[in-house]
């Protein structure tokens, strides 16, 4: 009897250990298969190159594809969620290269992925014109776009000026408002209206007609040594920012020789520049003028002595001792004669240069 009972016991062992070799068979094949299947899961596109026929590469409009289909790409559920959250917050994929900002897909999987990224024609940037970039970033509402034409400044309408997408409703009204306390006599004075954009300006140039308006008569011409902002404002093509200019320009030179001079001022265009030199003159005046031998850098600073040529002058004069005339300065190859009949107006000589024994 104790032998069969040694045997039972045996065989109750024996069934034992040959169940728990079972389960860890299968527990050990379990987690060998779900290893594998995180491998291929997390992997990015690049690193599945493996011959499977669900997962091949096609054409694809990442503002629709679905999940489903991501994952038929190739891509880690990672990488389709990134994607899916992108696009769920509210943004659009314009171009392709948005793709690449999804933060899970890497570069590589990217570079896979771009040839077969299609963006539907309704997502995608299409060139337009400024009109109709400008209507759809201000406007909402139900106004009509039109194609500008040119149009008088002086009477056009703030329906209008929206309907070619110009401005919004209220800058289109501010703009007439100020059009009528202020008047629009050139470009300048357009885009000192606080409500146009130099890329408006720039767009709408082409179609404005400026009201025409009686020059200056010649009898009594502005003087451009004397004039103050407000005399200079009244030559027409000279707008605030200009006269400004002119008048910075002209400290800076010690006084115009010539009306033609007034072309070295930044803010006079060649549309505007003949136009002006009707209602303009240089009366006789005391020019301001450096001296050459005794100025110090920042004395010579003037719109005809720039700074290399400051640097030539201080170097050479203090070898040198000073010069008695301009073409000394020539001679020397410190100026070119072009400049020596530009500079010589402006400058004077205070004392001979030293002679050396």
């Amino acid at each position: 009897m104790a032998n069969g009972q040694q045997k039972r016991i045996n065989s109750q062992a024996v069934l034992f250990v040959g169940i728990a070799i079972v389960v860890a068979l299968l527990i050990l094949t379990a987690q060998q298969r779900t290893a594998e299947h995180r491998a291929v899961q997390d992997a990015p596109v690049s690193d599945l190159s493996l011959p499977d026929t669900t997962c091949h590469l096609r054409p694809f409009d990442p503002n629709t594809v679905s999940y489903e289909e991501l994952l038929s790409l190739g891509m880690s559920r990672r990488e389709v969620v990134s994607l899916i959250k992108f696009r769920t917050s509210g943004k659009v994929f314009r171009i392709a290269e948005d793709v690449a900002l999804c933060y899970e897909l890497t570069d590589s999987a990217y570079q896979v992925l771009k040839p077969y990224i299609n963006i539907g024609d309704q997502y995608r940037l299409h060139p337009r014109n400024y009109a109709e970039r400008s209507y759809q970033k201000h406007e909402r509402d139900s106004v009509v776009l039109l194609a500008p034409t040119p149009f008088r400044i002086d009477t056009v309408s703030a329906t209008y000026l929206r309907a070619i997408g110009a401005f919004t409703k209220r800058q289109a009204e501010a703009f007439v408002r100020w059009r009528d306390r202020s008047g629009f006599r050139d470009m300048e004075e357009v885009r000192a209206c606080y409500v146009v954009e130099d890329s408006v300006a720039t767009a709408l140039e082409p179609y404005i007609l400026f009201p025409e308006r009686d020059l200056t008569p010649y009898e009594a011409p502005v003087d451009l040594n004397t004039a103050d902002s407000s005399r200079l404002v009244e030559v027409v093509g000279i707008g605030p920012k200009t006269a400004s200019e002119i008048i910075r320009y002209r400290e800076r030179l010690g006084g115009f020789l010539r009306v033609e001079q007034l072309a070295e001022v930044r803010g006079v265009t060649e549309s505007n520049y003949e136009k002006i030199l009707q209602q303009i003159c240089c009366k006789d005046v005391e020019i301001q003028k450096i001296d050459i031998n005794f100025a110090t850098p920042s004395e010579l600073d003037h719109p005809y002595i720039g700074p290399r040529l400051v640097r030539k002058i201080v170097k050479q004069r203090a070898l040198k001792g000073g010069w008695t005339c301009t073409q000394e300065l020539v001679e020397q190859n410190i100026l070119t004669e072009e400049e020596a009949e530009r500079l010589d107006p402006y400058v004077v000589y205070g004392v001979q240069k030293a002679i050396s024994e």
